[in-house]
């Protein structure tokens, strides 16, 4: 398996005068609340997303038909999606790219080129991409929520990776990030205007509780099928997760890889602290939209949220995670 091209740069402005038709008329009927970074973010399919992102949405539903070989890397915004990227990207490629090379594609390239978008960049701007221009069997991501992806997707016997992380720091990583990104006529978005947004769940595809429940149940239901992992758990301990990511995908560590400490090079090579140094993740622009890749690597620490929280906000978030996964069985370390 190599997936070594990335796919062109497209453009992100947020506005509806940009979408379809189609999309433009769905947009009037839809409930709508004020944007982190747009005007207005918008309730499609019992989740929060903005115009653009609606209408590749769309598309992707039409048109994307998942093949059995297919992998699919998802996750809420800011919890470790391009870390997942870059670990599902190596573990799948190892026999082809070993970690340990100097021409690895994970060091030119920033993983969201190498796994692309099936909402940002291959069904956004209206198009309909070739599929069969990426190798088999395909490597993709998405922010969706279980239940907004195709049917062909449940249908199939394709894997999906997912990936959370405890909702404290998932909230001080998307501030920061949405901070960078907001327009400057918007003014600054200050913690607590965007803490009670995010406790709403009206942010791109919020709820996150609804989101990490979706797939939670399925991997009870279908450990086959999606692959659950806590970002916390991850970092505590990679070694044993890449092998559980191996064998999951069909890929399992042999006993030579383990002599040669293949699993600890890709942990490494991965590590937070190693993509923050690349060329590629500290000036390169585009491999999501045309968002910078510095702004995808801040600390990647667990537990920084207790320097922005205020005890109010600690109560607040508590009682919801409290209420909405009570009986799931669904947990963090926090």
């Amino acid at each position: 398996m190599g997936i070594t091209q990335t796919i062109e740069n497209q453009s992100n402005t947020p506005s509806s005068d940009e979408v379809s038709q189609e999309c433009r008329e769905l947009l009037t009927t839809l409930p709508k609340e004020k944007g982190w970074r747009t005007s207005n973010i918008y309730l499609y399919q019992n989740f929060w997303c903005q115009p653009k992102e609606i209408d590749a949405i769309i598309s992707m539903q039409k048109h994307y038909i998942a093949e059995d070989t297919d992998i699919i890397v998802s996750t809420i915004p800011k919890s470790g999606t391009t870390w997942l990227k870059a670990l599902c990207f190596a573990v799948a490629n190892r026999r082809l790219y070993a970690h340990d090379s100097t021409t690895h594609p994970l060091l030119t390239s920033n993983p969201h080129a190498l796994v692309p978008f099936l909402e940002y960049k291959l069904f956004a701007n209206q198009e309909i991409p070739d599929m069969s221009r990426l190798p088999r069997p395909h490597l993709v991501g998405t922010h969706v929520p279980l239940g907004a992806l195709p049917d062909s997707v449940r249908e199939s016997q394709c894997k999906i990776v997912y990936m959370v992380r405890n909702p404290f720091d998932t909230f001080v990583s998307i501030w920061h990030f949405m901070s960078n990104l907001r327009p400057d006529s918007f003014g600054p978005l200050s913690v607590q205007e965007g803490f009670d947004m995010y406790c709403r769940g009206t942010i791109g595809f919020g709820p996150y509780w609804d989101h990490m429940l979706g797939y939670w149940h399925e991997s009870l239901r279908n450990p086959n099928k999606v692959l659950f992992l806590r970002y916390e758990d991850v970092k505590e301990d990679a070694g044993f997760h890449l092998r559980k990511l191996a064998d999951f995908l069909g890929f399992p560590v042999s006993a030579e890889e383990e002599e040669e400490g293949v699993v600890e090079g890709i942990a490494k090579m991965c590590s937070f602290e190693q993509m923050k140094e690349l060329e590629v993740n500290k000036k390169g622009k585009g491999a999501i939209v045309d968002f910078e890749n510095k702004n995808l690597f801040r600390k990647g620490v667990v537990g920084d949220w207790v320097n922005h929280f205020t005890p109010e906000m600690v109560e607040r978030l508590s009682k919801i995670m409290e209420e909405n996964l009570a009986g799931s069985g669904l947990s963090f370390k926090i």
